[in-house]
C-alpha cells in the first residue's frame, strides 16, 4: 500500500544558499541513469559537478528523505520516494490539462484549427478541438472517428511504426479533398504514442510560406506535451523534417 509523502522542512527558507542546495540535490538524483548499477560517491559527484564533500551531504539529506539508498557497499541506488513520486504523477495525470493550452498556442500562433486525436482500433478519434478564428475553416467535431491510416493525423498515429517516418506529417486532400493538415504523435511516459496533435485548415491556404510556419510548431507543441507526459521527446527529435 502506498503512502502519502511525509512533509520536508524547508531548505534555510529557500534563499540563496537553499535553492542551490536543492539544485545541487537535484543534480544528483539526475546523475542516475537507466544502464547503472549501484553509483559510488566519487562517480556521483563527478556526473553532477560536486565536490565529494557537498556530495556526500546531500546524499545524506536524500538518503533521509527516501529519495536514495545507500548500500552496505557504499553505493547508491536512487530510492522507494521516487516509485511513489511517479505513481502519483500517473493517477494524477489529466490529458485535458496538457491538451488544451497547447491547441490554444497552436490556433493562436497559426490562426489554424487545432485538433487532437487518440487511436481506438483501426480507427482516430477527435478528443480535443479548437476551431480557427477565420471564417473560412475545415469542420470537424468532437468525438468523430476517422479512418487510421489517411490524412496527417491518420499516419501520424501510426508514423513510428516505420523508422524512416518523416515528422510532422502532412495531408494534402487525402481524406477530404479540400483539406490539408499537419500532425504529429505525442508519447507517454512508456513510449507509446498517447495520441496525435497538429492544425488543419483549407488546402489553398496550405502555401509554402504556411508549412514553413506551422511545421515546427506542430513539432513544438508534440515535443513539449511528451515531455509534459514523462516522455522522451527523442523518437520525435529524430524523426523530425
Amino acid at each position: 500500500m502506498l503512502h502519502a509523502v511525509a512533509p520536508v522542512s524547508p531548505v534555510g527558507s529557500l534563499g540563496g544558499d537553499g535553492v542551490r542546495a536543492v539544485d545541487r540535490a537535484l543534480a544528483l538524483l539526475r546523475a542516475f541513469r537507466e544502464e547503472d548499477g549501484p553509483l559510488g560517491l566519487t562517480e556521483l559527484s563527478r556526473r553532477a559537478g560536486l565536490n565529494m564533500t557537498t556530495a556526500l551531504r546531500l546524499l545524506g539529506t536524500l538518503e533521509g528523505h527516501g529519495f536514495v539508498k545507500r548500500l552496505p557497499s557504499g553505493g547508491y541506488l536512487l530510492g522507494p520516494t521516487l516509485l511513489l513520486l511517479g505513481d502519483l504523477f500517473r493517477r494524477s495525470l489529466r490529458l485535458e490539462h496538457h491538451v488544451m493550452p497547447a491547441l490554444e498556442r497552436l490556433r493562436a500562433e497559426s490562426r489554424e484549427s487545432a485538433t487532437f486525436f487518440v487511436r481506438e482500433g483501426d480507427q482516430r478519434r477527435c478528443v480535443f478541438r479548437l476551431d480557427s478564428p477565420q471564417l473560412v475553416r475545415d469542420v470537424a467535431h468532437v468525438g468523430e472517428a476517422q479512418p487510421l491510416g489517411r490524412g496527417a493525423h491518420g499516419r501520424a498515429l501510426i508514423a513510428l511504426e516505420d523508422p524512416t517516418a518523416r515528422l510532422p506529417v502532412v495531408s494534402r486532400g487525402e481524406r477530404l479533398p479540400q483539406i490539408a493538415a499537419i500532425a504529429c504523435p505525442v508519447l507517454d511516459a512508456e513510449g507509446r504514442v498517447a495520441g496525435s496533435i497538429g492544425i488543419s485548415m483549407p488546402l489553398y491556404r496550405l502555401t509554402a510560406e504556411a508549412e514553413a510556419l506551422c511545421l515546427p510548431l506542430v513539432l513544438r507543441e508534440a515535443i513539449a506535451m511528451t515531455r509534459d507526459l514523462g516522455g522522451d521527446p527523442s523518437r520525435l527529435e529524430q524523426a523530425a523534417r
